[in-house]
C-alpha cells in the first residue's frame, strides 16, 4: 500500500504517484523468440507445422517435421507480399486474410495414410485403409480438389451431405482414383438418391448410406426405374456415446443412424427384394474431436460386431466406415478431458482402430474389412492461417492531478461524498487494503449520485473517476487488461468461437523477439457485445501482446488464428454485412523468398455482400448516382462535383467491408490503376482527389460497378 495516496491534509501532488501497472508477466527484460514460443505453446499446438524463427517471426514448416530450414516460410512476409500495393510488387489485397498452405494439406494426407498403413502392417491386418474426405469440412474448391489429387495414389475419396456436396465431390472426382469411394451421407429425398445412382453411373465408387430407414424405399424404386445396381450401406445407431461437447451425434438418441432393430428391418426387406448382395458397407459416428484411443476402442469394437453379424446374415460386407471423430490438439495440452484437445497421435488413433476391428473379426472368423474413415477436421484444419491486424487498442489514461484541483474537487463535494473522501484518505494512511477499496467505491457511487442530480458538473465527475482508477491501480486491484480492436468479425471468420465457444491459437504473427508488455482481449468490427474474444486457449481470458506503435489506423502489428481451417468459412455469415476474409494460397517455393503465390482472391466487396441481402447494388448505385446529379453542386464547391461523388461511390461498391489505412488519400487514387479499380474515399482530400483523377476515367468506373 503507497501510504502517501491521500495524504491528510490536502498537499500532495497526485502528478507525482508513479501508477505504472505491475509487470502482467514474470519474466525477466531479456527476451527472445524462444520464450515467446513457450508463453504462446507454439511448439505444443503448432509441432509439426509452425514455429517461431529468430527473427521473431511466426514461420510454417510445410513439410512437417520434414521440413528443411531454408524451406520454412515466414508469415509476416506472406502478409507484406499480398498486402503491399501493385506498385510496390505486392498483390493489392487488404486483409483480413487466409493463407493457405496446400503443402501442409499434402502432409496431412500422407500422414494419415502412413499412419494406418503401418498400424495394418505391423499388426497383420489382412486388408486395406481408404479414407475419404468430408467436403462439409471446408468446400473450397482448390481444398477439395487439392484433396482428390493428392490423395488419387492411394484412392482418398470425398463424403457429402447433401446435393450440392455431391455435385462438387461427382465433379472433382472425375479426376480422382476411380476406386476412392464417393460416401453419400445425410438426410436423403428421392432427387438426392437419383443424383447419387447417376454418379455410379458415371463410374464413380458411389455408396448411398441410410440415415433413416424410410430411405431403403426410395433406393429400391429408383435404382429399379434407372436400372442401376446400388453399392448401399447402413449407419449404424452405436451404444457407445461420446460424453463431449460433439458427442450429441452419439449414442442411442444420437440425431443419425439406425437402430439394431431398423438394421434388422432392411437386410430383411433387401432379402426380399433380391438386393441383400448391395449392402457392403457400414458406416457409423461417435462425435467429434474423440478424446481418447480407450472411447475410440470401444465404439469401433461394437460396430465391428454389427458387420460381423451382418456378414452372418448373409451381406456382403466389405467396409467398415468409421466416420470423423480424428481430433487435433487445438491447445497442446494433449488431454483427454478438454473438447479442444485428444491425447493420442495419429499414429496410435490409427493402432486403436486397427486393432478393434481385428480382434473382433478374428473371433468371428470373418474376412478383415476394408477400412475406411472421414477425417475432415484433422486433415484441413493446419492448413489455413486466419491473419487480421490491430487497429487500435484501449489505453489507461492516467490522471495528473494538481493540488489545487484535488482541493477544489472536494470541495465541491456534498458533505456525505466528503466524509467519505476523508474515510478513504486515512484507510489509505493506514495502509488498511479492505477499507480502502470499500470506501473508494463508496466515495465514487456518492459523487455519481451529485452527478445525476445536478450537483456535480462533468469535470468534476471525470476528475472523481480518475482519483478512483489510480487509487486502485495503485494498489494493485484495477483491470490491467486492455481491448485491440481488431479489423475482423468474430462471426463471419471465427464462428464457432461465437456460437459454441471453440478456442484457437491466436498469436501475434511477428515481434515475437520482444517481450509482450500488456495482455488485451480482442474486439471486432461488429455492433456486437458478442464480437469479442475474451478466452484463450490454456484456460486464459487475456492474450499477452505488444504495444501498438503509432496512432490510430498505423496498423502494423499483426495476429494469426491458427488450427482453424475446418468449418470457419463454411459457417461465417454477414453480421453488419462484413464478408469474408481475401484468400491466397501459398506454396513452398526453393526461390528467394521461398514461397510462391499461386492464387489470390480479394474477399467479398460491399456489393457482393449486399447482394446476399437480396439488395441490387447496380440498382442502388443508379440511384445514388442520380442523387448526385441532383445535389452534388448545390453547395457551389466545383471540385466535389457530381461526377467525383459518382465515382466514389462506384468504387466503394467494390471495396471490402473492412477498415483501410486513413492515409489512402491521393496515393491511393494514384495507384489504383495497379489495383483493380479498389479505392475508398475516407476524408474530404479522398474527394479532392477522386475528383482530380475522376474526369478521364469516370466511365470506366460507373461501367466496372454496373458490370
Amino acid at each position: 500500500m503507497h501510504s502517501s495516496l491521500l495524504p491528510a491534509p490536502l498537499g500532495y501532488d497526485l502528478a507525482a504517484v508513479d501508477i505504472s501497472l505491475p509487470p502482467s508477466l514474470t519474466f525477466s527484460d531479456d527476451w527472445s523468440p524462444s520464450l515467446s514460443a513457450t508463453l504462446y505453446k507454439v511448439h505444443a499446438w503448432g509441432a509439426p507445422y509452425f514455429a517461431v524463427n529468430s527473427s521473431g517471426n511466426i514461420t510454417v514448416r510445410p513439410h512437417g517435421s520434414e521440413t528443411l530450414s531454408h524451406q520454412e516460410i515466414d508469415l509476416l512476409k506472406v502478409v507484406k507480399k499480398v498486402s503491399d500495393p501493385k506498385s510496390s510488387g505486392g498483390l493489392g489485397l487488404q486483409l483480413p486474410l487466409i493463407v493457405r498452405f496446400p503443402d501442409v494439406l499434402k502432409n496431412r494426407l500422407h500422414s494419415l495414410q502412413s499412419a494406418f498403413d503401418y498400424a495394418i502392417q505391423s499388426q497383420g491386418f489382412e486388408s486395406h485403409y481408404q479414407g475419404v474426405y468430408p467436403v462439409k469440412s471446408n468446400q473450397d474448391r482448390f481444398v477439395v480438389e487439392d484433396i482428390v489429387s493428392f490423395g488419387s495414389s492411394f484412392r482418398f475419396g470425398l463424403e457429402s451431405g447433401s446435393k450440392p456436396e455431391l455435385l462438387l465431390a461427382m465433379n472433382s472426382l472425375c479426376k480422382g482414383s476411380p476406386e476412392a469411394f464417393l460416401v453419400c451421407n445425410g438426410f436423403k429425398d428421392s432427387e438426392y438418391i437419383s443424383l447419387a445412382l447417376l454418379a455410379r453411373k458415371l463410374a464413380l465408387n458411389t455408396v448411398i448410406v441410410l440415415e433413416q430407414e424410410e430411405e431403403l424405399d426410395l433406393v429400391i424404386e429408383i435404382s429399379s426405374k434407372l436400372c442401376i445396381r446400388p453399392v448401399i450401406g447402413l449407419r449404424a445407431k452405436l451404444r457407445t456415446k461420446h460424453g463431449g461437447h460433439f458427442g450429441s451425434t452419439s449414442g442411442e438418441k444420437g440425431k443419425f443412424g439406425l437402430t439394431t432393430t431398423q438394421i434388422l428391418k432392411v437386410v430383411k426387406k433387401l432379402e426380399q427384394v433380391g438386393m441383400l448382395d448391395c449392402l457392403k458397407f457400414l458406416h457409423f459416428h461417435i462425435g467429434s474431436q474423440i478424446p481418447s484411443t480407450t472411447l475410440l476402442a470401444d465404439g469401433v469394437g461394437e460396430a465391428a460386431q454389427i458387420y460381423c453379424e451382418l456378414v452372418r446374415l448373409g451381406a456382403q460386407m466389405g467396409v467398415i466406415d468409421i466416420g470423423g471423430g480424428l481430433g487435433i490438439d487445438y491447445d497442446g495440452s494433449k488431454s483427454i478431458e478438454s473438447d479442444i484437445s485428444v491425447g493420442y497421435s495419429l499414429e496410435e488413433y490409427a493402432a486403436a482402430v486397427v486393432q478393434a476391428i481385428q480382434y473382433v473379426c478374428d473371433r468371428r472368423s470373418v474376412k478383415h474389412p476394408l477400412i475406411c474413415s472421414e477425417s475432415g477436421r484433422a486433415i484441413v484444419s493446419h492448413h489455413s492461417v486466419l491473419i487480421f491486424e490491430a487497429m487500435a487498442a484501449s489505453a489507461y489514461a492516467a490522471p495528473t492531478f494538481s493540488t489545487l484541483g484535488l482541493q477544489c474537487l472536494v470541495e465541491g463535494l456534498s458533505e456525505e461524498a466528503h466524509a467519505d473522501y476523508h474515510n478513504l484518505s486515512a484507510a489509505t494512511m493506514r495502509g488498511e487494503y479492505e477499507a480502502c477499496l470499500l470506501y473508494t467505491d463508496q466515495f465514487k457511487q456518492r459523487c455519481v449520485e451529485q452527478f445525476k442530480q445536478g450537483t456535480l458538473g462533468m469535470e468534476q465527475l471525470a476528475a472523481i473517476d480518475g482519483l478512483c482508477d489510480m487509487i486502485g491501480k495503485t494498489i494493485g486491484v484495477n483491470d490491467p487488461v486492455r481491448t485491440y480492436h481488431m479489423n475482423l468479425s468474430v462471426f463471419t471468420s471465427i464462428p464457432d468461437f461465437w456460437g459454441i465457444e471453440q478456442m484457437f491459437p491466436i498469436v501475434p504473427i511477428h515481434r515475437l523477439d520482444e517481450r509482450p508488455t500488456v495482455r488485451g482481449t480482442l474486439s471486432d468490427l461488429t455492433c456486437d457485445s458478442d464480437g469479442k474474444i475474451d478466452k484463450f486457449i490454456g484456460g486464459e481470458s487475456s492474450l499477452p501482446l505488444h504495444e501498438l506503435k503509432g496512432g490510430h489506423g498505423s496498423g502494423g502489428y499483426y495476429l494469426g488464428m491458427f488450427l482453424g481451417g475446418a468449418y470457419q468459412e463454411a459457417l461465417g455469415g454477414v453480421h453488419n454485412l462484413f464478408g469474408g476474409p481475401s484468400v491466397v494460397r501459398v506454396l513452398q517455393s526453393d526461390g528467394p523468398h521461398g514461397f510462391a503465390v499461386t492464387h489470390a482472391a480479394p474477399g467479398p466487396s460491399c456489393g457482393d455482400v449486399l447482394r446476399v441481402v437480396q439488395h441490387e447494388p447496380e440498382l442502388m448505385f443508379e440511384t445514388l448516382k442520380h442523387r448526385a446529379e441532383e445535389f452534388g453542386d448545390d453547395d457551389g464547391n466545383n471540385v466535389v462535383n457530381a461526377a467525383a461523388l459518382a465515382t466514389c461511390l462506384a468504387r466503394s461498391f467494390n471495396k471490402m467491408p473492412y477498415l483501410v489505412a486513413s492515409s489512402c488519400g491521393l496515393n491511393a487514387v494514384n495507384n489504383n490503376n495497379n489495383n483493380n479499380g479498389f479505392y475508398y474515399c475516407s476524408s474530404d482530400d479522398d474527394y479532392n482527389a477522386a475528383a482530380a483523377a475522376g474526369g478521364g476515367e469516370e466511365e470506366e468506373q460507373l461501367s466496372y460497378c454496373c458490370a
